[in-house]
């Protein structure tokens, strides 16, 4: 999602939640995303994504498709882009479980996404996932190109 603040333009980017994410900052940032439900769209599926990680609906208007990336891990990302606006200090995210510490044997709930936070396309580049920085570069493409 692209948003406005003094007149540039932001990129809502969300931290991974979990004690495996919680010290790390650049690099590791994404946008809201995972896979998709039984003959649902690549879009409903970030339409979906985005309100359960972000605990808000994903705006609604013109949308700028940003193409597909395949991270280092292998897994394709997919997203697109929506000017609106959130309130990143109301983000309520959906979430996981897992075990931790490490054998211990005691399963712990962890939110998917710990925080959001709006930033400029240069900080977005350095935070998000090495791979998804591209979706950046496409975003100001298409923006420079309307």
């Amino acid at each position: 999602m692209e948003g406005g603040s003094l007149g540039g333009i932001e990129v809502l980017i969300a931290h991974p939640g979990g004690p495996l994410w919680a010290r790390k900052d650049d690099g590791a940032w994404s946008v809201p995303k995972g896979l998709p439900e039984a003959d649902e769209s690549p879009l409903d599926t970030a339409r979906r994504e985005f309100a359960e990680e972000i605990g808000h609906a994903a705006p609604q208007g013109d949308v700028i498709e940003l193409g597909d990336v395949r991270q280092k891990s292998g897994k394709v990302v997919t997203a697109f882009a929506v000017e609106g606006d959130v309130d990143v200090d109301t983000v309520v995210s959906n979430t996981f479980e897992m075990m931790w510490p490490p054998r211990s044997g005691r399963m712990q709930t962890f939110p998917e996404v710990d925080r959001a936070q709006w930033c400029g396309l240069d900080e977005a580049r350095v935070k998000l996932n090495p791979a998804q920085a591209e979706f950046v570069d496409r975003l100001e493409s298409a923006l420079g190109k309307q």
